[in-house]
């Protein structure tokens, strides 16, 4: 399972000519990626556009869904061990339950105020330090705990001019996707982080050949079982 060494000017022309922004020269982000064992997601604006009302649940995309899978295919590859994937919401948000259930990510939080309560109880428990969780995020309530992550992937919002330049100058994001929630930026998150730890060719040939690693990964996905967390009274508590 090697891993081959990107080109990386190639890939931030790619990015950049996309749309996408870097804040962190793309030479650093490609070190920084060796050492993610994580990988945490927000929900609302990151999946979707955020849109919701009364009985009117979020959504998300298969095209979303796959790359959040291959992204976590290609850390295991590299790190030989499961990643840890999460969501953390501000919201209770039963879609975003229902996704990390179904793609047997390791923890889901929702109704979280301040993230990095939920950021420190997540590395605790999976005896992982912030520097080794990579963050795709989109807002204000996210910014707190971008700060201390190893990898901060902000999505795109045409509406947020203001707070993008805030992220950019006041250190809380690496790069900002060229697209929206609604239009895949998990999809491009997970290219990205894949061209730049150069996994990306290996990762999509063998899921393509369905071949005896991958399945070994698969394996190992399929039995985790989602815990689900919640804010009680300032205090991250199971709801299992």
């Amino acid at each position: 399972m090697s891993i081959n060494t990107p080109d990386i000017q190639r890939l931030a022309e790619i990015f950049t000519d996309l749309g996408g922004t870097f804040v962190t020269p793309a030479t650093a982000i490609s070190a920084r990626l060796q050492s993610i064992q994580a990988v945490v997601f927000d929900w609302d604006g990151v999946f979707n556009d955020g849109f919701k009302g009364e009985g009117a649940p979020s959504t998300f995309s298969e095209a979303d869904s796959m790359g959040s899978n291959m992204l976590r295919y290609g850390l295991w590859r590299q790190n030989k061990t499961l990643p840890t994937a999460a969501i953390i919401s501000g919201e209770q948000n039963q879609t975003a339950r229902h996704f990390a259930t179904r793609e047997h990510f390791h923890h889901v939080y929702l109704g979280i105020p301040d993230k990095r309560e939920a950021l420190k109880h997540l590395c605790t428990i999976q005896k992982i330090k912030p520097e080794n969780v990579a963050f795709i995020f989109d807002d204000v309530n996210d910014l707190g705990m971008a700060a201390q992550c190893g990898l901060r992937l902000m999505v795109k919002r045409q509406a947020s001019p203001l707070l993008q330049n805030y992220a950019i100058n006041n250190d809380r994001c690496d790069y900002i996707s060229a697209n929206c929630g609604s239009a895949h930026a998990v999809r491009e998150a997970m290219e990205f982080m894949l061209g730049f730890s150069g996994n990306f060719d290996a990762v999509i040939d063998s899921r393509i050949r369905y071949d005896e690693i991958y399945q070994a990964y698969f394996d190992q996905r399929q039995a985790i079982v989602t815990q689900s967390f919640r804010n009680d009274n300032g205090v991250i508590s199971s709801t299992d």
